[in-house]
């Protein structure tokens, strides 16, 4: 069932029923076949890119919906009701956009952002390495002067959603020895020289989302490329991954109410001892935990949405609705398949893909452990 919404506006409500027909019309018919199949849906992000969709967050001036946090968090949410692979890839596509956006200069903006937020072309986000992720500081991809201007990218990039697929990559490499005040940030278009997308990995779950690692050797990026000033890259990446941080949980939020939804709907069908499933108590409790599980992580969510829209501090938020979101999906769809039984624990069903689906949602934009440091960090700062 839908979810109970409580919107800002009516607006807002009639961009929430798009985006619900969108997901039963374009992304509900062909996910099970795109996840058997590992097959990435273009075509789809290229209906929620004409309606809009891709960059609801940005200024409109530059194509974007102009949508606050707590609108465009729910509309991700509805997204990954239908799909999580999708919903994923809409976020990571908005976070690619995160540096450009608040951190180019206007000429960079007004060359690049419409082309980027229109949705005709997809983004990538690269800052972690084969043996740099939760530390990024520690990565080892350079970009070095180019004798004839603008600067060479060598290294290697992991764990890069839309490798591959994605037409523009943001980028985050050494420009200097300083552990976290030398690395810098910078935009490079796919099909750049030097640059080669390795094969896909093999992973168990959101294989409709291609994630790849990316190899550069000498690869020339030009000098109006680099977005920030040299050595800033650290602390944009960072504050992007505040903002990615609240659509995993949104993701995870929509991605557990679906779980809730086919687990009820089985609950109200499957008889034993001569009544439906659900009306046994022990069943139904367990039910009850799972739409309590679903409702807080909403809420923390939109908590640390809407701090984000009043211009108050949101990154502790943000790391604990990342936390409570995805630790929640895990334990909802782990109970989803104990509603189902055995069924549960067959491809007949789709509860087995959303459990799979959850559990990366506890180890991207920061695993768990690390969310748990940001926000001791925090409180230890008072």
């Amino acid at each position: 069932m839908p979810a109970d919404r409580l919107l800002p506006s009516p607006e807002a409500g009639e961009l929430i029923d798009l985006v619900r027909t969108i997901g039963e019309k374009e992304i509900e018919p062909r996910v099970v076949d795109d996840e058997a199949k590992a097959r990435f849906p273009r075509e789809v992000f290229a209906i929620l890119g004409e309606a809009g969709l891709l960059a609801l967050p940005y200024p409109e001036e530059f194509g974007g919906g102009g949508q606050p946090y707590e609108v465009y968090l729910q509309a991700l949410e509805e997204i990954a009701y239908r799909s999580a692979s999708v919903a994923v890839g809409v976020s990571v596509h908005s976070l690619s956009c995160f540096p450009l956006a608040y951190h180019g200069t206007d000429d960079q903006r007004a060359a690049l952002l419409p082309r980027l937020l229109s949705g005709t072309l997809l983004g990538a986000y690269c800052l972690s390495e084969p043996h740099a992720g939760s530390d990024p500081a520690a990565m080892t991809t350079a970009a070095r002067p180019d004798p004839d201007g603008g600067y060479r990218l060598s290294g290697t990039k992991a764990w890069v959603t839309h490798g591959g697929a994605a037409d523009f990559y943001t980028v985050f490499a050494r420009t200097s020895e300083d552990r976290s005040g030398g690395i810098s940030c910078f935009l490079v278009d796919a099909g750049t020289a030097g640059m080669d997308v390795h094969p896909p990995e093999r992973k168990m779950g959101l294989t409709a989302s291609p994630t790849t690692q990316i190899g550069f050797d000498a690869a020339p990026v030009p000098a109006d490329r680099l977005i920030g000033t040299e050595g800033n890259g650290l602390r944009i990446a960072l504050a992007a991954l505040d903002a990615g941080r609240l659509g995993i949980a949104a993701a995870a939020v929509g991605l557990a109410q679906r779980a809730l939804d086919d687990a009820v709907a089985y609950a109200k069908e499957r008889q034993a001892f001569g009544k439906a499933i659900i009306d046994h108590q022990g069943l139904g409790f367990l039910l009850a935990d799972m739409a309590a599980a679903v409702e807080s992580a909403r809420a923390t969510t939109l908590a640390a949405a809407r701090r984000r829209d009043a211009g108050l501090p949101a990154g502790k938020a943000a790391s604990i609705a990342k936390l409570v979101a995805t630790d929640a999906v895990m334990k909802v769809t782990e109970d989803a398949v104990q509603v189902f039984g055995g069924a549960g624990y067959t491809k007949d069903y789709p509860v087995e893909r959303y459990m799979r689906e959850a559990k990366i949602m506890q180890i991207f934009e920061g695993t768990n452990q690390i969310q748990r440091l940001v926000i001791s960090r925090h409180l230890a700062r008072g």
